[in-house]
């Protein structure tokens, strides 16, 4: 009897330590607002300067310019979003002055034609993930 009560009781111990492994880990308060802020996306400012550099031309000094300019509105944006005591309609209004201040900075680096291309990439990436409007029907 003895002999098969050890591997039943080694079977329920492994089960019972397969199954507490399985359960998700709860995260941190931090760590779980940092990936519910933008899932699946992690502000990166050098890419992103390297990817208008790219797209608008930038001169070597432009690109030195712009940069710092979106890594301290990557800053400002993260500070909002662990800040738990602002009002969502706050929170969205100091969001957009972020956005707005970030606009006007690049604005005063890049030539106007750049400014208008800067537009219409922004305004392609807004309609990108937007339906296609449907066709008319036919008459």
């Amino acid at each position: 009897m003895n002999r098969t009560a050890l591997p039943v009781a080694l079977a329920l111990i492994l089960s019972g330590s397969l199954t507490f492994a399985q359960q998700p880990q709860p995260q941190a308060p931090d760590a779980q607002q940092a990936t519910t802020a933008a899932p699946g996306h992690t502000p990166n400012p050098h890419r992103q300067t390297m990817r208008l550099a790219k797209e608008l031309n930038l001169t070597p000094d432009q690109t030195s310019k712009v940069e710092p300019i979106l890594a301290s509105r990557d800053q400002q944006i993260a500070a909002l979003r662990t800040n738990n005591s602002i009002a969502p309609a706050d929170l969205r209004k100091q969001m957009h002055a972020i956005q707005q201040s970030t606009r006007d900075q690049l604005n005063a680096v890049l030539t106007p034609d750049q400014i208008q291309q800067f537009k219409s990439i922004q305004h392609e990436h807004h309609n990108k993930g937007q339906a296609a409007p449907a066709p008319a029907p036919a008459a």
